[in-house]
């Protein structure tokens, strides 16, 4: 049996000994600013992804060469080619693109609305509505394609239709006007011959929404552009709300710019 004398030495030498311990992990531990950090394994994109970094840095003939590497059975490869090629101007290119994603995946609204981009390109307005439509049938809540259908019907001298689909459009994506860049699946296009009134019409339809800043900034963008008949802004209904202000006021003293 343990005396208690040699039970007091022995705990006494355990506590002694297991405070040393603490005492040399203290010394031997790391304040986080000094801990090692794991290295952490380098990010190993995907074709598809480099393809879109490129994208985004308009390195187009880069981009083209990057979604190559990809799947070939994928419709959102030869989708992205196609944008990748509308960009550099060639249509040509694009199209076969295009129509290979279609063709790889017949219901792939994304390539058959930017197939009509082309068309729209190329002046041939009537298919490309008749792309636009079918684009809409299979995705009908893709505000970029009721932004692009107005946009054709706009270049056909069809103003009504124009300001119906652009206001579904806008219902859908209250920005979709505003949008820029060209990374991703659908292309908006929104290149127009008469600029002076293509912007007077987007004037109209962002007051009929109550978007009176935005409409106030594309009235000035259609003086600018050589907008000379001014009694529009004074009798179209839709600019109301906004005569009496000064910002209005002052829009109506601009001089249209000479073309």
């Amino acid at each position: 049996m343990v005396s208690a004398r040699t039970f007091l030495i022995s705990l006494a030498a355990v506590t002694c000994a297991f405070a040393q311990t603490e005492q040399r992990l203290a010394s031997n531990s790391f304040t986080p600013s000094q801990a090692p950090k794991p290295e952490s394994a380098p990010v190993k994109l995907t074709p598809e992804q480099r393809g879109d970094v490129y994208m985004a840095r308009k390195m187009f003939r880069e981009a083209i060469d990057s979604y190559r590497d990809g799947p070939q059975n994928a419709a959102v490869t030869w989708n992205k080619i196609g944008i990748a090629y509308h960009q550099l101007g060639d249509f040509g290119a694009a199209r076969r693109n295009y129509e290979k994603a279609i063709k790889t995946d017949k219901k792939y609204a994304d390539a058959v609305n930017n197939l009509g981009t082309v068309y729209y390109a190329e002046k041939k307005y009537r298919t490309a509505i008749s792309r636009y439509r079918h684009a809409l049938d299979m995705k009908p809540e893709a505000a970029s394609f009721w932004s692009n259908l107005g946009t054709a019907y706009y270049s056909r001298g069809k103003f009504p239709e124009m300001t119906k689909a652009y206001e579904k459009a806008l219902s859908l994506d209250p920005d979709v006007f505003e949008h820029r860049g060209v990374v991703g699946t659908e292309l908006q296009d929104r290149t127009v011959a008469d600029r002076a009134r293509y912007h007077y019409e987007m004037a109209r339809m962002y007051a009929k929404t109550g978007k009176n800043e935005l409409a106030l900034q594309y009235l000035r963008k259609s003086l600018e552009e050589g907008l000379k008949d001014k009694a529009k802004m004074t009798s179209a209904p839709e600019f109301a709300a906004l005569r009496d202000t000064p910002e209005f006021q002052e829009l109506l003293t601009l001089q249209p710019r000479v073309l």
